[in-house]
């Protein structure tokens, strides 16, 4: 593997999600990776970034569509290989209004492409809700595919769930990958059941991989009082449902359920995680589940959301990643916003092993 540095820019960077997963591979590899730019507009998320990763002398780029709209801005950025984004993926998620490009968070892609075309960097990963691919009978991403290729890229995507990376969540998304067209001759590279296996290869690395939420994810000790439901809104979060509104409410469930930026509002438990104690206590966890409760039995037991940190490692974050934002002064409201919008670190690791792996140009 040739001896250089990988340089890239983190677009609609968030907390870092991107660049934690290549922070810790070529700490695993031994290989050299920098950032040179990241952008983001959410001061709490930026204050997070700042206190998790050294960005002295990085270009912070802020709002991007404000940024791209000087060409200069963009020639002046330092050349880089590849470009990170997690670009807004409200515009096309089956819980907004699906208005897709007409959204303004769904144009920020041309922002991006802005970027592409002026820097032509080597590769392109971008991440967004799975329901993109198929949004307004998929014409939406064949537009988006057509610019990159338009653009001089190869054009890739899988869905993948991070369940199936180490990490006990649901959470299905798609994941885009663009290589320029004159450094390879458009190999298939996005098998989606070949990076699963991939991942199983992954052997004594620095990512956090679990079983289960009992496997070092949920903390079993009682917890602060301010993370358990009150008698009041029990009832409403394990319910069912009204006759306009039906849903399956379960709680302690194993895998969690996809992890949202609006968890900290507390949906119903179709929509969001919850564990009783009586759960998390039990010796026999898998015994306790297979006990018939009534929803009026259940809501007598000690019912509590997640707390930041264990969110935080659901998404393949660590203690000190919630130590130090905590210092910093984001509050916990703040950092369940964070993780729900965060990208899954053990996903994009694992992307970006095999990517390396299956093509020689990276590194």
């Amino acid at each position: 593997m040739e001896n250089k540095t990988l340089k890239y820019i983190d677009l609609f960077s968030g907390i870092g999600g991107f660049r934690k997963s290549i922070e810790l591979l070529s700490n695993d590899l031994g290989i050299e990776a920098k950032c040179v730019a990241f952008s983001e507009i959410d001061k709490y998320a930026i204050t997070s970034y700042k206190a998790n990763y050294n960005t002295e002398n990085e270009i912070e780029i802020g709002d991007i569509e404000v940024f791209v709209k000087d060409k200069n801005n963009i020639k002046e950025l330092p050349n880089f290989d590849m470009i990170f984004g997690g670009f807004p993926c409200q515009p096309f998620s089956m819980m907004g209004k699906q208005l897709g490009l007409d959204d303004e968070r769904g144009g920020l892609f041309f922002s991006v492409m802005k970027i592409v075309e002026i820097k032509q960097p080597k590769y392109i990963l971008l991440e967004n809700v799975k329901n993109l691919y198929t949004h307004n009978k998929g014409t939406t991403y064949q537009q988006l595919k057509k610019e990159l290729e338009l653009c001089g890229y190869f054009v890739q995507e899988t869905v993948l769930n991070t369940s199936d990376f180490g990490l006990p969540q649901h959470r299905r998304r798609l994941y885009i990958f663009a290589i320029r067209k004159d450094l390879d001759n458009n190999t298939k590279l996005f098998e989606t059941e070949l990076i699963k296996k991939h991942f199983l290869t992954i052997k004594n690395r620095s990512i956090y991989t679990y079983k289960s939420v009992l496997d070092g994810i949920l903390d079993r000790n009682v917890v602060d009082e301010k993370y358990y439901l009150s008698e009041k809104i029990k009832p409403t979060i394990l319910s069912n449902g009204t006759k306009n509104f039906k849903s399956n409410s379960k709680i302690n469930q194993m895998i969690a359920r996809p992890l949202t930026a609006t968890m900290v509002k507390m949906h119903r438990a179709c929509q969001d995680n919850y564990y009783s104690q009586e759960f998390l206590d039990s010796k026999c966890p898998n015994s306790y589940l297979e006990s018939e409760y009534s929803k009026e039995e259940e809501a007598m037991h000690k019912i509590r959301k997640l707390t930041p940190l264990e969110a935080l490692k659901l998404q393949g974050f660590d203690d000190k990643f919630f130590i130090n934002s905590s210092k910093a002064g984001v509050s916990n409201h703040q950092l369940y916003k964070q993780v729900g919008n965060a990208v899954s670190v053990n996903t994009i690791y694992t992307l970006l092993d095999y990517i390396i792996q299956k093509e020689k140009n990276v590194f």
